[in-house]
């Protein structure tokens, strides 16, 4: 089976279109999987510890344009626990924290520690292959190195443990195909 995994849009629309174009263009049988952060918290996360019961449109980027797009499953990002914390709501909570799928397992990255440079340590997730976000940095690790891909061509997966991260559909517009059944992952990025 295919899965088109995108993630990190931040309530960007024109971004959003762009790669749900791309998806069913290249990708058109494949399911869309969501990797959280769909919306962007107007709050920051300092500022966050203070504030609660605002108003959701105080705390969000919303349109009915941009939510009209969200037709697919996603997990809960950090931008969406953030929105809920500072209004009070549980806007959000419906949202899983994890998606299983063929082999794999798709969760938003904020869940799990980061060097300072932005390495993530995938060591305490247990999944051989785990689908993330939250850097806004595409790429491939194995055995915690990085590998080098690149994009619009397949990356064949050994029987090893990998973690990727499918980059960003805000500013960068990427986006990653799975294939289960090949044991490939396809990362993707709509031109400009």
């Amino acid at each position: 089976m295919q899965y088109a995994i995108l993630g990190d849009l931040h309530s960007s629309v024109s971004d959003t279109k762009a790669v749900l174009a791309d998806i069913s263009e290249n990708a058109e049988n494949a399911e869309i999987i969501g990797l959280g952060d769909l919306f962007e918290c107007k709050i920051g996360k300092k500022k966050a510890k203070n504030i609660v019961g605002i108003k959701l449109d105080e705390a969000a980027e919303l349109s009915d344009e941009f939510t009209q797009l969200l037709n697919f499953p996603s997990v809960r990002g950090n931008q969406e626990e953030r929105i809920m914390m500072v209004t009070g709501l549980d806007t959000f909570s419906d949202l899983p924290e994890s998606i299983e799928i063929e082999g794999a397992e798709v969760i938003h990255g904020h869940q799990f520690k980061w060097s300072t440079d932005w390495k993530p340590f995938l060591d305490q997730l247990e999944a051989p292959i785990v689908f993330f976000g939250h850097s806004h940095d595409a790429a491939i690790y194995k055995k915690g190195n990085k590998k080098e891909f690149d994009y619009g061509q397949p990356f064949h997966l050994k029987n090893k443990k990998y973690g990727i991260n499918v980059g960003s559909v805000v500013d960068n517009r990427e986006w990653c195909l799975y294939d289960s059944d090949a044991r490939t992952v396809t990362f993707m990025k709509v031109q400009k």
